[in-house]
């Protein structure tokens, strides 16, 4: 038997917390009856489970390493002649969907899957998911401005930071930035270096966490091995503990 919220966020309903305000408003009915003040348990593949009138359907969990090249778009909504990450995924049967965004201008690594409750947990702030990107900038940074965008630039959405930034090749024409954020808001990276007047040319994920973008092609996807799987599980574990 498993709690009601955590059967419904791990089918891709909501998060926990939001699931369980589901359930006290009354759009939550178990074999037939209404339930609304938890803890409530549940056994899969036995109970009924409807949610605002939809019967829940459990699939097997699965996830997968995607190299998103530009223009492709990471939403699962039809998007007339817009190629869409879900798109790339030949042969996948499942239900997935991309764990956090990478905008339309930038590429790099993607996670997909059909498992609610980890995707919300790597996206959620509290967690603290390190996420490593490459940008490619227009200009000379200087230490000065690297100094300034660790520290904190205010955006719109509330104070952005850059956890960590080496920098690899630099001329007065361009700079190659090392980037690592555990935070993310709307295009941080490229709204923080706005502010400081620099454009940014092109930005790629290279990592999430233990997962490395290495190897895998634009546009090329690969399953998740289980010991990549476990380390993810283990990375918001932690820092769960930590909390306490």
């Amino acid at each position: 038997m498993e709690r009601l919220q955590k059967v419904m966020a791990e089918a891709g309903v909501a998060s926990r917390r939001q699931c369980e305000e589901l359930i006290r408003e009354g759009q939550v009915r178990v074999n037939g009856k209404i339930v609304r003040k938890p803890p409530i348990f549940v056994e899969v593949g036995h109970d009924v489970i409807i949610v605002a009138g939809r019967k829940l359907r459990f699939e097997k969990k699965v996830y997968y390493l995607l190299h998103k090249p530009k223009k492709v778009v990471c939403t699962n909504s039809a998007q007339e002649g817009r190629l869409r990450a879900i798109d790339l995924l030949k042969g996948v049967k499942e239900r997935v969907y991309p764990v956090g965004r990478l905008d339309t201008d930038s590429k790099g690594l993607l996670l997909m899957t059909n498992d609610g409750e980890l995707a919300n947990q790597l996206t959620h702030p509290r967690y603290e998911v390190p996420k490593t990107y490459i940008a490619e900038v227009d200009g000379w940074v200087t230490g000065e401005e690297i100094e300034k965008l660790k520290k904190g630039i205010h955006l719109q959405a509330g104070k952005g930071h850059m956890e960590k930034i080496k920098i690899g090749q630099r001329n007065s024409r361009r700079t190659i930035l090392e980037i690592t954020l555990r935070e993310g808001q709307n295009r941080q990276i490229r709204r923080m270096l706005a502010r400081l007047g620099h454009s940014v040319k092109s930005l790629t994920r290279v990592q999430i966490g233990p997962l490395s973008l290495k190897g895998l092609g634009p546009g090329k996807y690969r399953a998740l091995k289980a010991g990549e799987i476990k380390a993810l599980r283990k990375l918001v574990v932690r820092k769960q503990e930590v909390r306490r």
